[in-house]
């Protein structure tokens, strides 16, 4: 009898690659997901790209019966459910507390009396703040941040002490967080929950610190979902990419059926329980540099990147991933290139409509002084 896994939040993004990577190696997939409006549109309906073969329990986390409900004979449990975005966290507190904290507790609270035989809970590399930096004597700088007069003069990179600007290093995960945004505290909250209750209640607990995940089935009318969704989405209207600051800082992209991948070696490798792992590409990308690829894959590039020139609270400058870990310990490798994987995501871009909500988002930001 194949083993049958719970994931929450698994009717979106990330959550219904997992459960066809999880179907392909023989498993049984239950999902639990609430379907939100502003994921899933206003129908909140089963989404047509996931598996006839899942089993979906349409409910919130924060429900302590659909949550019991949802992990009856379940032998393993993915916790996915989450608010997303640094931008719109920094208003909507309450609900970005509510979902991801209390529903974390609440997820736990009913593990402790139905135990699993692993648990594997999404975190994010926003948990870090800044990654980390070096010196020109090669020396490791860590836990700094940058200062709003000195952002408001557009002087955007990571400097020391004396001015000096410093150069960007891959970030493991011994980096010590620095919580940056309200989104950032809350996944922190997510993993450390997990981790903490997971030892508390003998539940082998795997926490994976997610970078910047891209692919089909991104919600493109979600202004605070992955930067790629949003430059395509913005795209696919003829508008230009929106890009805060000079559009130099640099991000880790990882395809989502490599998060995929490494989500199922977490729960399967045993070496994994109770440690912590980066999961990206173990490269790094300008924001810019992203946008015109993004252009060129889509055809078009007459449409330029617009730089703001404007800081959002809550954005750091640079970060990437150092991903030795997951290498030596589940086996993961990154296996799509940037460039295959953006050609993917322009051919499933072609059939696909988006509701252009950037401005939208961008005025809300600025009407509450969340940008400078």
């Amino acid at each position: 009898m194949s083993k049958k896994i719970l994931i929450t939040g698994g009717a979106g993004f990330i959550g219904s690659h997992l459960a066809d990577e999880l179907l392909e190696k023989g498993y049984q997939v239950r999902v639990l997901d609430n379907l939100s409006e502003q994921v899933h549109g206003k129908n909140c309906e089963r989404p047509e790209y996931l598996d006839p073969d899942v089993e979906l329990v349409v409910g919130d986390v924060r429900d302590p019966e659909k949550v019991k409900q949802a992990l009856k004979g379940v032998d393993a449990v993915y916790h996915y459910a989450a608010m997303v975005g640094v931008g719109q966290s920094m208003y909507e507190v309450k609900e970005y507390t509510d979902v991801n904290n209390i529903g974390t507790a609440v997820l736990m609270e009913a593990l402790m009396n139905n135990p699993v035989e692993k648990l594997v809970v999404a975190s994010s590399m926003s948990i870090y703040g800044e990654g980390l930096y070096k010196d020109a004597s090669g020396a490791i700088k860590t836990g700094l941040e940058r200062k709003l007069d000195q952002l408001k003069q557009g002087l955007w990179e990571v400097r020391d002490a004396k001015g000096t600007v410093l150069n960007p290093f891959p970030t493991p995960e011994t980096k010590q967080p620095c919580l940056s945004s309200v989104y950032a505290l809350s996944k922190y909250d997510q993993e450390r929950l997990c981790l903490l209750l997971g030892k508390a209640y003998n539940i082998p607990t795997t926490a994976l610190r997610f970078f910047n995940v891209y692919g089909t089935r991104q919600a493109l009318s979600n202004p605070y979902t992955g930067v790629l969704a949003i430059f395509a989405s913005r795209l696919l209207n003829n508008n230009s990419p929106m890009i805060f600051e000079d559009g130099n800082q640099k991000r880790d992209f990882v395809h989502v059926s490599d998060i995929a991948r490494a989500s199922r070696l977490a729960m399967e490798v045993p070496e994994a329980d109770d440690e912590v792992f980066n999961v990206g590409s173990g490269n790094s990308y300008t924001i810019t540099e992203i946008a015109e690829r993004m252009s060129a894959v889509m055809n078009k590039e007459h449409i330029k990147p617009l730089i703001t020139g404007k800081y959002r609270v809550g954005d750091i400058r640079h970060c990437y991933s150092d991903i030795t870990k997951a290498k030596e310990i589940l086996g993961y490798e990154p296996q799509i290139t940037l460039e295959n994987g953006l050609e993917e995501l322009a051919q499933w871009l072609e059939g696909q409509t988006a509701e252009d909500k950037v401005n939208e988002a961008s005025n809300e930001l600025a009407a509450r002084g969340l940008t400078v």
